[in-house]
């Protein structure tokens, strides 16, 4: 059956923030340096190949995009400016936006009137909320906590779970990849070691590893936090061993991601020269993240917080935009998605003859 073409899908994928792909001429310069390139593997050249044809099915089909870390040779090496660097950081928004079943991917991504919407709308939800409980802080501790854990397990079951079907469905089922159920076991590692570590980064960046050091230490800050927040009750308990863990987490976000908001300012490498509002929202956010949390505690060791109220209704305010809105729908997806697609790329690998 023949691929079905889209002739619009160029003009689509600009408005995921593609620069320019279709002034590529096929000279292979960015195959010839890019580290994942092979004679089986030809990165980044079939994307831009695929996307300048429109061939809708094979990108959605294709694990390529989720493979590529961004380290910028290939775009920094393209004679034409043609940026196949950020064509494949576009795929990557649009395969959020395919995958997603709620459609809100699409939309927040394409449309900064329905993202800055839909932040002032969550933040109103907020105001409402610590009015309904007269500013109480002590009932409103309780109720962000509360709140933290129904958010992670909502978005997990209703967004996250059905969309890693569908990123499944795609990726699997469409490539009629036929392997023993045994073989999704023994992929595991696969998974959780690239979740975990993204060492796949770290062989794209030989030349810079401190950029993978620092998504490395980020990575276990954030879900360190987020165990030690939700779990342990930061912001409610009287252990010392758990509130001084709680302050270096939060303290380690807040730096990694100044450096990182500042690059994209600077935009002293190719991966921060076109930045979406996406990428804005994603580290200005976690930024906050890591900020208002530290402030939060802090407010709380000082016996203040009772007093200025606002602080904490301030970080619940971006606490409830995260887990809205950028966890299930924005740029925090991409951890997500990346790390299983190297498990299903592994599956792959195990399918039978």
């Amino acid at each position: 059956m023949a691929s079905k073409i889209n002739p619009r899908f160029s003009e689509e994928l600009k408005r995921y923030g593609s620069v320019n792909f279709n002034a590529c001429y096929n000279c292979g310069n960015c195959t010839a340096v890019c580290s994942l390139s092979s004679p089986d593997n030809s990165f980044p050249r079939e994307m831009v190949r695929l996307s300048a044809l429109g061939l809708e099915d094979e990108l959605k089909q294709s694990l390529k995009p989720w493979e590529c870390y961004y380290c910028g040779e290939c775009t920094t090496q393209c004679p034409q400016t043609a940026n196949p660097g950020e064509l494949m950081m576009s795929l990557r928004r649009w395969l959020t936006a395919q995958y997603d079943w709620t459609g809100l991917s699409g939309l927040l991504y394409r449309s900064l009137a329905f993202t800055i919407a839909a932040l002032l709308l969550v933040a109103a939800g907020v105001l409402f909320f610590a009015r309904t409980f007269g500013f109480d802080v002590a009932t409103l501790l309780h109720a962000g906590h509360r709140f933290e854990m129904l958010a992670i397990a909502t978005v997990f079951l209703v967004i996250f779970i059905p969309n890693l079907l569908r990123m499944w469905h795609f990726t699997i089922v469409k490539q009629k990849v036929r392997t023993p159920m045994m073989s999704y076991i023994t992929a595991l590692p696969e998974l959780f070691i690239n979740m975990f570590t993204q060492r796949k980064a770290k062989d794209c960046d030989e030349k810079d590893n401190f950029r993978w050091l620092e998504h490395l230490v980020l990575v276990f800050a954030y879900l360190s936090l987020l165990f030690t927040t939700v779990f342990l009750n930061w912001f409610g308990t009287g252990s010392l061993f758990i509130i001084v863990l709680g302050y270096v987490e939060s303290f380690l976000i807040s730096v990694i991601t100044v450096h990182f908001v500042s690059g994209r300012i600077r935009q002293n490498k190719s991966l921060n020269k076109f930045s979406q509002p996406s990428d804005w929202l994603f580290v200005i956010w976690l930024l906050l993240m890591g900020l208002t949390a530290f402030l939060v505690r802090l407010f709380i060791d000082l016996n203040i917080l009772e007093n200025n109220i606002w602080m904490y209704i301030l970080h619940l305010t971006v606490l409830a935009q995260w887990a809205l809105i950028i966890v299930p729908f924005g740029k925090w997806t991409h951890f997500l998605y990346r790390s299983f697609a190297h498990y299903f790329a592994r599956i792959r690998s195990l399918q039978k003859s």
